[in-house]
């Protein structure tokens, strides 16, 4: 296995935002290995940190942005990509406002500042996802699907088609992800839009403050007051984008990928599914090794006990930021015998209290909530996808969103054999133990 790798020395970049047009001065700095690539908002009251992994992703046209809490960070993709081409796999981000600067539009200013900054090797090992049976997203006559492919490698295709009256002829491109291809063919690609689609973002108030020579716009007989850098530059910049948005899933990744038509909401589902494969192949690792946290620790973290219980082990902590744990699902569960007799289905009430409880086992980590309970303050987004019953193995995810001396929220998810039925973000409040 290749070993990971961050950068040796601190760079910064100024510049404006692509849509919000907002100043903002961007300082990349090496991080330990095992940390991935966290950005830093810095002019918060209290730095906020945001992962740039798929659980963090806020709904956005046509970009990727990050959001913790009511904090976020817009078009993080072409970062995300020089990253993910240049094989940086931890990186710390540090920026003084909402929007990465858009600099000409393309990858290419990162790809110089980290050039700049100089990229070194680290002890850990880098974890590489194998694509190992094919998965396909689509959304009308656009779609992307991934199969397996040759060793170690990504090898992308990208297939640009507006129509045969489009603005644009059909453009098809091939792509193996290796470092000095990605500098040469892919980075200096730019983000383009139509004309028609600059005016309505304009009238909507987004990017008034771009001219022709900021911004790749195209027009009925090709660049407007521009040039293409490469003939086949539009393509270029989508497999540009799809890169940035693979990097969200936090590992390298080998296989083929086949994209059509496909813009980030279509990358995003694709990451979504990924990244469901590679909690399942964790999984099955994981559970083939000692528990982190048996039942008899789980009891002495946990107030609960029988029949309300619902953790049996916990399997993975990462510090006061991630856990995962286990909840065998039996039919002499005593809710059960009303719910329902002929069909029994685990409530989803109960699958909420199992991860709000693994919540709890993680926040307890921090040494400032040694010896508290974490109650259950307010629940948002919850939603179930498919019912657990008698048989299954519920595998609880809980990662930590913001924690404070009192209070703590968490993002959980609930797994059935790499398929997930349910998520919710949990709220808690943390109390002093009874002493009895």
């Amino acid at each position: 296995m290749s070993r990971q790798q961050t950068i040796q020395n601190e760079v910064e970049l100024a510049g404006r935002g692509l849509f919000t047009g907002l100043p903002v001065t961007v300082r990349f700095k090496p991080a330990a290995a095992g940390s991935g690539i966290t950005f830093v908002r810095s002019d918060q009251p209290r730095p906020v940190r945001i992962t740039a992994r798929i659980e963090n992703l806020t709904k956005r046209a046509r970009r990727t942005a990050l959001r913790n809490g009511t904090v976020a960070i817009e078009t993080v993709e072409h970062c995300l990509a020089a990253l993910g081409g240049m094989s940086i796999d931890n990186v710390e981000i540090e920026l003084d406002n909402a929007e990465l600067p858009a600099s000409d539009g393309s990858a290419q200013p990162f790809v110089e500042l980290l050039e700049a900054a100089g990229i070194v090797e680290q002890e850990a090992e880098r974890y590489c996802l194998k694509v190992r049976q094919p998965i396909r997203v689509s959304d009308g006559d656009a779609e992307l699907v991934a199969w397996p492919g040759d060793g170690d490698r990504l090898d992308l295709i990208y297939e640009l088609d507006y129509g045969a009256d489009g603005p644009l002829a059909r453009q098809v491109y091939a792509f193996s992800c290796e470092r000095e291809r990605f500098v040469r063919e892919i980075a200096p690609s730019r983000t383009f839009v139509l004309d028609e689609e600059a005016r309505r973002l304009q009238a909507a108030g987004l990017g008034r403050h771009l001219t022709y020579d900021d911004v790749l716009v195209v027009g009925p007989a090709g660049p407007i007051e521009n040039e293409f850098r490469f003939p086949d530059e539009c393509v270029r910049h989508k497999i540009l984008d799809l890169v940035g948005d693979l990097a969200l899933l936090g590992c390298r990744i080998a296989g083929r990928v086949y994209a059509r038509k496909s813009g980030h909401n279509l990358n995003h589902e694709l990451v979504r599914r990924l990244h469901d494969m590679r909690i399942a192949e964790q999984f099955e690792h994981r559970l083939g090794l000692a528990p982190r946290l048996d039942i008899r620790t789980v009891q002495r973290v946990l107030p609960h006990r029988y029949p309300m219980l619902l953790v049996d082990r916990v399997l993975e902590l990462e510090g006061d930021r991630r856990a995962i744990g286990v909840k065998n699902v039996t039919i002499n569960e005593p809710f059960f015998q009303g719910h329902y007799p002929r069909q029994p289905i685990m409530p989803g009430v109960l699958i909420i209290e199992a991860m709000a409880q693994l919540g709890g086992i993680l926040l307890s980590q921090t040494l400032e909530h040694t010896g508290k309970v974490a109650v259950l303050l307010s629940l948002d987004k919850a939603k179930f996808r498919r019912p657990v019953v008698p048989g299954d193995q519920l595998i609880l995810e809980a990662q930590a969103v913001r924690v404070k001396s009192q209070t703590g929220q968490v993002f959980c998810r609930a797994r059935v054999c790499g398929e997930q039925v349910a998520e919710a973000s949990i709220r808690f409040m943390l109390v002093d133990a009874d002493p009895s």
